[in-house]
């Protein structure tokens, strides 16, 4: 990774993703709760992006044109959908052998995704700025929470808008998160989180207060045992998104 700009890496998260790169793509390993998670997260970022850039949400490609930096992409399992629903995504991440992934499995079905090995640091010292930046799932591996924020609200577009997904740090997430997903449910790999890490949403909203933007639409994530699936929920004591603009 080539970056001279100040990074908020934390080296062990890295090589912690490093290992499990190449099962990105498949819905029943490690990733598989990821999978299950992907359309919650994606229809809320596409109804966020309808409502603030005036897009029907409905529209096959109802993000024609909006430029999407993803932090932290992964294996491309979000990059992928949202540049299907048209936008021009860049993804971002630190672990060579993900951007690796991601970039053959986008040449595979044929998107033109921007993958970089690179920090949200490295993008804002080039002066680069996005429609829309998107931190999901990221927040609680980074080593500076309120300087990742801050580097993040500085690649949004004064007009544009940073949507974070994390956890919260709670005694149920711990419940939740920690002890059910990884070490009863085995949906996650032992030590894929760290509950001192969680950020709470008071947390998350100072950080963006400080970076220049207010946070708006907050929601809670709650996963249902007896259907398997994810849905938006008033709970946000275990996983919970927010989306934020300028003031």
């Amino acid at each position: 990774m080539t970056d001279s700009a100040t990074s908020t890496i934390d080296p062990a998260e890295v090589a912690r993703f490093e290992r499990i790169a190449e099962t990105w793509w498949d819905p029943r390993g490690p990733m598989k709760v990821l999978h299950r998670f992907n359309p919650v997260r994606l229809a809320y970022i596409r109804d966020e992006a309808c409502r603030r850039f005036g897009r029907d949400p409905r529209s096959a490609r109802s993000l024609e044109g909006l430029t999407v930096l993803d932090v932290g992409c992964g294996g491309g399992v979000l990059s992928e959908p949202l540049a299907r629903l048209g936008a021009r995504v860049t993804g971002l991440d630190p672990a060579p052998t993900n951007i690796s992934v991601a970039r053959l499995h986008a040449e595979r079905v044929g998107l033109p995704i921007d993958y970089r090995n690179e920090t949200v640091e490295s993008v804002v010292a080039k002066g680069e700025t996005f429609d829309m930046v998107l931190a999901m799932e990221v927040v609680e591996h980074v080593a500076d929470v309120p300087a990742f924020v801050d580097a993040c609200a500085r690649a949004a577009r004064p007009e544009g808008c940073l949507i974070m997904a994390t956890l919260n740090r709670t005694a149920k997430s711990f419940a939740f998160a920690i002890v059910g997903a990884e070490y009863v449910l085995g949906w996650l790999p032992k030590g894929t989180h760290e509950w001192e890490k969680f950020v709470t949403p008071e947390e998350l909203r100072a950080a963006l207060g400080a970076a220049g933007m207010t946070a708006g639409n907050e929601t809670g994530v709650s996963y249902n045992p007896l259907s398997g699936a994810w849905s938006l929920s008033r709970d946000m004591a275990v996983n919970y998104m927010l989306a934020a603009g300028r003031r």
